[in-house]
């Protein structure tokens, strides 16, 4: 199966169904953890830049940093490739897209409040 690129980093693609959802937040919570340790890291790396002694290893925290930070585009297009190697005819599971609209009369029924 050939993957169409016009299928990457479509907007809404993360509710198509349970399966989207869950793949989705899966990434989001990697991506997340990558975002804050890398964060952490040049923190830590800064703090340790200030005395001699520590440079070397400030400079190492930097590096590790550096390469979280490149991870997360990464992480964020294996997200896309995933979502959009699922089937799309999963939507019927649970989509909010198959939910009928409600008709006036349904929402004339609906108490107010």
């Amino acid at each position: 199966m050939a993957l169409n690129p016009m299928k990457l980093f479509r907007t809404r693609r993360f509710d198509a169904s349970p399966k989207h959802q869950s793949v989705y937040s899966a990434y989001e919570i990697a991506y997340s953890v990558i975002d804050l340790l890398a964060a952490v890291l040049f923190i830590v790396g800064s703090i340790l830049f200030l005395d001699d002694a520590t440079v070397y290893a400030g400079t190492w925290l930097f590096i590790i940093g550096s390469v979280f930070f490149a991870a997360r585009p990464a992480v964020r297009l294996a997200r896309e490739l995933h979502l959009a190697g699922l089937d799309d005819n999963d939507e019927s599971q649970g989509s909010h897209k198959n939910i009928p609209a409600k008709t006036a009369t349904d929402q004339a029924r609906t108490p107010a409040g």
